[in-house]
Protein backbone atom coordinates (compact mmCIF):
# COMPACT_ATOMS: atom_id res chain seq x y z
CA UNK A 1 0.00 0.00 0.00
CA UNK A 2 1.53 3.00 -0.67
CA UNK A 3 1.63 5.91 1.49
CA UNK A 4 0.34 9.45 0.29
CA UNK A 5 2.19 12.68 1.24
CA UNK A 6 0.40 16.01 1.58
CA UNK A 7 2.54 18.93 1.60
CA UNK A 8 0.82 20.93 4.24
CA UNK A 9 0.63 24.78 2.60
CA UNK A 10 1.87 27.58 4.80
CA UNK A 11 -0.39 29.56 6.33
CA UNK A 12 1.73 32.78 5.69
CA UNK A 13 2.38 31.92 2.20
CA UNK A 14 0.51 33.98 -0.77
CA UNK A 15 1.39 35.13 -4.43
CA UNK A 16 2.64 38.40 -4.85
CA UNK A 17 4.89 40.49 -7.56
CA UNK A 18 5.45 38.22 -10.17
CA UNK A 19 3.88 35.15 -9.32
CA UNK A 20 0.30 36.60 -9.90
CA UNK A 21 0.45 35.07 -13.57
CA UNK A 22 -3.59 35.62 -14.46
CA UNK A 23 -4.48 37.43 -17.84
CA UNK A 24 -7.05 40.03 -16.71
CA UNK A 25 -7.34 40.44 -12.58
CA UNK A 26 -9.41 42.82 -10.75
CA UNK A 27 -7.15 45.48 -8.76
CA UNK A 28 -7.99 47.25 -5.25
CA UNK A 29 -5.94 49.93 -3.78
CA UNK A 30 -4.98 49.98 -0.23
CA UNK A 31 -7.91 51.70 1.07
CA UNK A 32 -10.01 49.18 -0.34
CA UNK A 33 -11.66 51.05 -2.98
CA UNK A 34 -11.32 49.01 -6.97
CA UNK A 35 -9.20 50.58 -9.43
CA UNK A 36 -9.88 48.88 -12.58
CA UNK A 37 -9.91 45.07 -14.23
CA UNK A 38 -6.78 45.26 -15.81
CA UNK A 39 -3.93 42.34 -17.03
CA UNK A 40 -1.81 40.97 -14.16
CA UNK A 41 1.40 42.48 -15.69
CA UNK A 42 -0.01 45.89 -15.65
CA UNK A 43 -1.23 45.53 -12.48
CA UNK A 44 2.24 44.87 -11.10
CA UNK A 45 3.95 47.71 -13.27
CA UNK A 46 1.12 50.19 -11.55
CA UNK A 47 2.36 48.93 -7.86
CA UNK A 48 5.97 49.26 -8.80
CA UNK A 49 4.97 52.71 -9.55
CA UNK A 50 3.55 53.61 -6.35
CA UNK A 51 6.52 51.76 -4.73
CA UNK A 52 3.97 48.86 -2.99
CA UNK A 53 3.94 45.10 -4.06
CA UNK A 54 0.71 43.50 -5.95
CA UNK A 55 -0.51 40.38 -3.48
CA UNK A 56 -2.98 38.42 -4.71
CA UNK A 57 -6.09 38.44 -2.15
CA UNK A 58 -8.12 35.30 -4.00
CA UNK A 59 -7.75 33.54 -6.99
CA UNK A 60 -10.81 31.88 -6.79
CA UNK A 61 -13.14 34.94 -7.97
CA UNK A 62 -13.77 35.52 -11.79
CA UNK A 63 -12.02 37.86 -12.18
CA UNK A 64 -9.03 37.23 -9.76
CA UNK A 65 -8.50 39.95 -6.93
CA UNK A 66 -5.35 41.77 -5.93
CA UNK A 67 -4.52 44.45 -3.97
CA UNK A 68 -1.98 46.95 -4.13
CA UNK A 69 -0.31 47.46 -0.63
CA UNK A 70 2.97 46.24 1.26
CA UNK A 71 3.30 42.86 2.46
CA UNK A 72 4.48 43.41 5.50
CA UNK A 73 1.27 45.25 6.24
CA UNK A 74 -0.72 42.67 4.64
CA UNK A 75 1.05 39.75 6.69
CA UNK A 76 -0.29 41.62 9.85
CA UNK A 77 -3.48 42.55 8.96
CA UNK A 78 -3.67 38.95 8.20
CA UNK A 79 -2.26 37.65 11.61
CA UNK A 80 -4.89 40.62 13.10
CA UNK A 81 -7.57 38.62 11.63
CA UNK A 82 -6.36 35.32 12.83
CA UNK A 83 -6.00 36.40 15.93
CA UNK A 84 -9.98 37.90 16.20
CA UNK A 85 -11.33 34.84 14.89
CA UNK A 86 -9.24 32.80 17.28
CA UNK A 87 -10.55 35.16 20.20
CA UNK A 88 -14.50 35.05 18.92
CA UNK A 89 -13.87 30.90 18.60
CA UNK A 90 -12.81 30.44 21.94
CA UNK A 91 -15.04 27.39 23.24
CA UNK A 92 -17.30 27.09 26.52
CA UNK A 93 -16.07 24.88 28.51
CA UNK A 94 -17.93 23.62 31.59
CA UNK A 95 -17.00 24.04 35.24
CA UNK A 96 -17.60 21.65 37.84
CA UNK A 97 -18.09 23.31 41.56
CA UNK A 98 -19.18 20.53 44.65
CA UNK A 99 -21.29 21.67 47.50
CA UNK A 100 -21.46 19.45 50.19
CA UNK A 101 -24.95 18.68 52.54
CA UNK A 102 -23.95 20.61 55.18
CA UNK A 103 -21.33 23.29 54.63
CA UNK A 104 -20.74 26.38 56.48
CA UNK A 105 -21.92 29.27 55.36
CA UNK A 106 -18.52 30.64 54.66
CA UNK A 107 -17.39 27.61 52.60
CA UNK A 108 -20.99 28.34 51.04
CA UNK A 109 -20.62 32.10 50.26
CA UNK A 110 -17.00 30.93 48.96
CA UNK A 111 -18.15 28.38 46.28
CA UNK A 112 -21.18 30.64 45.15
CA UNK A 113 -18.39 33.45 44.25
CA UNK A 114 -16.64 30.92 42.39
CA UNK A 115 -19.95 29.90 40.44
CA UNK A 116 -20.29 33.44 39.94
CA UNK A 117 -16.91 33.92 38.26
CA UNK A 118 -16.93 31.09 35.74
CA UNK A 119 -20.12 32.57 34.82
CA UNK A 120 -19.37 36.36 34.21
CA UNK A 121 -15.64 34.78 32.34
CA UNK A 122 -18.62 32.66 29.35
CA UNK A 123 -18.62 29.48 30.88
CA UNK A 124 -21.29 26.61 31.76
CA UNK A 125 -21.52 25.56 35.43
CA UNK A 126 -21.83 22.36 36.72
CA UNK A 127 -23.28 22.44 40.55
CA UNK A 128 -22.91 18.73 42.20
CA UNK A 129 -23.60 17.78 45.28
CA UNK A 130 -22.61 13.88 46.40
CA UNK A 131 -24.86 12.42 49.42
CA UNK A 132 -22.86 10.26 51.76
CA UNK A 133 -24.11 7.90 53.99
CA UNK A 134 -27.89 8.89 54.89
CA UNK A 135 -27.84 12.19 53.35
CA UNK A 136 -29.59 11.20 50.59
CA UNK A 137 -32.97 10.61 53.15
CA UNK A 138 -32.67 14.76 53.18
CA UNK A 139 -33.00 15.55 49.68
CA UNK A 140 -35.11 18.42 50.87
CA UNK A 141 -32.19 20.29 52.38
CA UNK A 142 -30.00 19.81 49.02
CA UNK A 143 -32.86 21.36 46.60
CA UNK A 144 -33.36 24.15 49.36
CA UNK A 145 -29.29 24.68 48.84
CA UNK A 146 -29.30 25.05 45.17
CA UNK A 147 -32.54 27.01 44.93
CA UNK A 148 -30.46 29.47 47.28
CA UNK A 149 -27.43 29.45 44.72
CA UNK A 150 -29.56 29.56 42.03
CA UNK A 151 -31.70 32.93 43.25
CA UNK A 152 -27.84 34.78 44.57
CA UNK A 153 -26.74 34.36 40.77
CA UNK A 154 -30.13 34.64 38.91
CA UNK A 155 -29.03 37.62 37.42
CA UNK A 156 -25.62 36.07 35.24
CA UNK A 157 -27.47 32.61 34.30
CA UNK A 158 -29.98 30.93 33.04
CA UNK A 159 -30.94 27.38 34.36
CA UNK A 160 -29.82 24.89 31.17
CA UNK A 161 -31.17 21.60 33.75
CA UNK A 162 -32.63 21.75 36.98
CA UNK A 163 -31.56 20.02 39.83
CA UNK A 164 -32.22 16.89 39.23
CA UNK A 165 -31.06 13.58 41.39
CA UNK A 166 -28.44 11.21 39.47
CA UNK A 167 -27.56 8.21 41.16
CA UNK A 168 -25.92 9.80 44.57
CA UNK A 169 -25.47 13.14 42.90
CA UNK A 170 -27.89 16.22 42.90
CA UNK A 171 -26.57 17.62 39.76
CA UNK A 172 -27.97 21.44 38.04
CA UNK A 173 -26.47 23.37 34.76
CA UNK A 174 -26.68 26.35 34.55
CA UNK A 175 -25.58 28.64 31.51
CA UNK A 176 -23.91 31.83 31.54
CA UNK A 177 -26.45 35.00 30.09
Amino acid sequence: MSRRHYRKRNRNSFKSNSQIRYPKVRVIDEDGSMIDVMSSRQAYNLAQKKGKDLVLITGRAKPPVVKIIKISKHKYQLQQKRAKARKSNRSQQTKEVRFSMFMGDGDLKARTNRVKRFLKDGDKVRMTLLFKGRQITKKRFAYDLFADVIKEVAELTTVENEPKIQGRKLVALLRPN
